[in-house]
């Protein structure tokens, strides 16, 4: 069990580097971006595919981050230049990257087993002073890193203007604000760390797959969606907190639901009926707490006129 708990909160943080960039684009810039699945493969493949060349890690994961925020560009430049509707532009850069991953990596897929990778790199250097916690160690800096660049990145000019945009385009359109560059801004942080994610989880997994950034958008936003719903959006720092732990209790969730002896296949059914509970449970229980509200309104008025 414990050993079960450990995988998922390091799975969880890698998807928390996933869930931060769909945030970015879902709650600060309100764009429907579906490049996620794409690039999330394009990370993942870009990543594998250097390391498997003889690269150091190190370079393949930050040119995984590179094409990531090269794919969210072009999504971006879809929908501000082309004018393609913003779920179009999405779908066709992710259409697109499916091919593109496949000419990366040559193959359907990409094994890492017998390369160095960052996860075996971390393992080697740290297992002697953490054990097996040395890896969730190096996981948790690294989000808490992004996390913090994040939360300074939102409170400067560019960022606010990201959430700006993001809040009301027309009106700090009018003020001469260059909503286009914001959302290509945007659109590329967000894939850049969406990529990133897709070259850790590569080397945790020990390949890459063409089809392995399939439902990446669901996940994200399940994330998002749950760590929100419990603990919170008030301010960025706090939302971009809870983000991270949505990420990390969905991947428990989804341990507890396997070990209980739930269907590896029900798992994408799974995940839409949390995000589905996520969207509606807040909605209902303010229904529900309105109604009571008017029950003891309605009470006391009676018991006035009596």
């Amino acid at each position: 069990m414990i050993w079960a708990m450990l995988g998922s909160v390091e799975s969880g943080l890698i998807f928390a580097l996933l869930a931060l960039g769909v945030y970015l684009t879902f709650r600060v810039l309100n764009f429907p971006d579906l490049t996620v699945d794409g690039s999330f493969t394009a990370g993942g493949a870009t990543a594998a595919t250097l390391i498997a060349s003889g690269n150091h890690p190190l370079v393949a994961t930050g040119a995984a981050f590179v094409v990531g925020c090269l794919a969210g560009s072009i999504t971006g430049l879809l929908h501000t230049k082309g004018k393609i509707n913003a779920l179009l532009a999405g779908i066709l850069t992710m259409i697109a990257l499916y091919s593109v991953n496949l000419r990366i990596m040559g193959r359907a897929n990409v094994p890492l087993l017998s390369e160095e990778t960052l996860v075996t790199q971390v393992n080697t250097a740290l297992e002697p002073w953490l054990g097996d916690l040395a890896l969730m160690a190096v996981l948790a800096v690294l989000v808490i890193c992004f996390k913090l660049g994040m939360d300074w990145f939102l409170r400067t000019e560019t960022g606010l203007s990201l959430r700006a945009t993001g809040d009301n385009e027309q009106m700090i359109g009018s003020f001469g604000a260059n909503t286009d560059l914001a959302k290509v801004i945007g659109l590329a942080l967000s894939n850049g760390l969406v990529a990133l994610a897709g070259a850790w989880m590569a080397q945790y997994q020990g390949f890459a797959d063409v089809s392995m950034g399939i439902g990446m958008i669901v996940i994200g936003l399940a994330s998002v969606i749950i760590g929100e719903a419990v603990f919170g959006r008030s301010t960025v720092a706090r939302a971009t907190a809870a983000v991270i732990g949505g990420a990390i209790l969905y991947k428990l969730i989804v341990a507890f639901a396997l070990r209980i002896g739930v269907n590896p296949s029900d798992l994408k059914l799974i995940t839409a009926l949390i995000v589905i509970a996520a969207l509606v449970s807040p909605k209902t229980l303010q229904s529900w707490k309105r109604s009571i509200g008017k029950q003891k309104r309605s009470g006391g008025n009676r018991h006035v006129k009596a």
